[in-house]
């Protein structure tokens, strides 16, 4: 939150307040948090004040209504029947990336173009998101259920939004595919055999040479590998709608609905009573089992269990940084190096609405080290009893709690005040 403040005049600022139910405990806190600060600049001024703000919401939701009575400058309403992982090519999508310069016409004119092109009237083998999602359904079928992306740099960040798609539509009812995103490549030895790789290239040529040959090697080696083209960046319509198509047969191939997330609310509703709790008490409950990163031996042990066909889910719950990106991807490494398991890596809350619904009502194959530390810099929610830091500890207690009710394999690590420090002790604890 202080990094946004300091990043621009809030004078100036759009706020985009995006949410499908019109209820994201975070987005309302964020909207209560900006609408004081703005509001404060505008001396009380609501008409202002609301100039500012823009919501992107579902028909007749709190947050629509919110919006209408704080005189927002614009309310999008999205069709209801889009569900939000699927809603890249609707407001959700379309707007902040309107806002952000990009030609939107020629995103929805590739969605377009690739939509014709999967027309029953098509041959099963010329539509792209048919063939896609059949391999995937077929490789899981073979045991293949970690999927993994290899992305030219140019565009990997569209492998987070393939993540959200693919693990909360596949991850239920004790299957789904793991999307493994920003796992640096290895030689073939530190794979198992339930791998399969995507290759993702922008551009007509090879894409990046490393990755590439890095490929090339697995496929001599025996492993699956699902090439793709994005021409250009623009063509990012292209691939939303390839993926989603991709992802819709896929499960059905799994024998799972992709349109659904039972498993979502579990954590949401754990959240909420952990503040109520926080309401009555003033503190929120003692979490059973946190390991502190001198208990060596548990936190090795509990890593390193992670056998054939698991996968090792690094679950922070504090801010990103380049710096903690780069220890936690060695971690990554060093784990898959170890255990010959996929890794995957997820900043809480942002992953609850992700890889959550994987982690809960997918396969029991995952082995979950949630990282905690003290909270940096905590701030207010206006009009609430707890604070940001208190929401966030709140969100990570009850996502453990409901891991360990459905019998996950979870460890809960304190990094304590330094985390960076916290990161490399962990790295040189799994090094040993």
């Amino acid at each position: 939150m202080r990094a946004v403040e300091s990043a621009g005049d809030l004078r100036t600022t759009l706020f985009v307040v995006a949410s499908k139910s019109g209820g994201t405990i975070e987005i309302q806190a964020f909207e209560h948090y900006f609408w004081d600060r703005v509001l404060a600049l505008h001396q009380g001024d609501v008409g202002r004040t609301g100039a500012q703000f823009v919501a992107i919401t579902d028909p007749a939701t709190r947050l629509g209504q919110l919006a209408e009575e704080k005189r927002y400058r614009k309310v999008f309403v999205n069709p209801a029947d889009i569900g939000g992982r699927y809603s890249a090519l609707s407001y959700f999508g379309l707007v902040p990336a309107a806002l952000l310069g990009v030609d939107i016409a020629a995103v929805i004119d590739g969605a377009v173009q690739i939509s014709i092109g999967s027309s029953s009237l098509l041959p099963a083998e010329d539509i792209a998101g048919l063939k896609l999602g059949a391999a995937l359904g077929t490789e899981f079928g073979r045991g293949r259920d970690k999927m993994t992306l290899v992305t030219d740099p140019e565009i990997e960040t569209l492998g987070s939004w393939i993540e959200q798609l693919v693990a909360e539509s596949t991850g239920k009812e004790g299957k789904g595919i793991v999307p493994v995103d920003l796992e640096p490549l290895g030689s073939p030895e530190v794979y198992g055999p339930d791998r399969v790789f995507v290759r993702t290239i922008l551009g007509a040529g090879t894409g990046d040479a490393s990755l590439t040959a890095g490929v090339a090697a697995l496929e001599r080696a025996g492993f699956p590998v699902i090439r793709l083209t994005m021409p250009r960046r623009e063509d990012v319509g292209r691939e939303f709608f390839r993926w989603e198509l991709a992802t819709a047969i896929a499960g059905s191939v799994m024998g799972v609905n992709p349109f659904d997330e039972p498993n979502v609310t579990e954590a949401k509703l754990a959240t909420g009573a952990l503040l109520a709790v926080h309401q009555q008490q003033g503190k929120l409950p003692q979490a059973e089992g946190v390991v502190l990163l001198a208990d060596a031996d548990t936190i090795r042990r509990h890593v390193l269990s992670a056998g054939s066909g698991d996968y090792v889910a690094l679950c922070s719950y504090f801010l990103r940084g380049e710096g903690r990106d780069r220890l936690l991807t060695q971690i990554r490494v060093l784990a898959r190096e170890k255990t010959r398991t996929a890794t995957t890596l997820g900043y809480g809350p942002r992953f609850l609405h992700s890889t959550g619904q994987l982690h809960k009502g997918g396969a029991n194959n995952g082995v979950f080290v949630q990282l905690i530390a003290d909270v940096e810099h905590d701030l207010e929610i206006p009009g609430q009893a707890y604070t940001f830091g208190v929401l966030r500890d709140a969100q990570a207690l009850g996502d453990l709690q409901v891991l360990r009710r459905r019998g996950r394999r979870a460890i809960r690590i304190h990094l304590g005040g330094d985390i960076e420090g916290g990161l490399q002790r962990l790295l040189a604890i799994l090094s040993a």
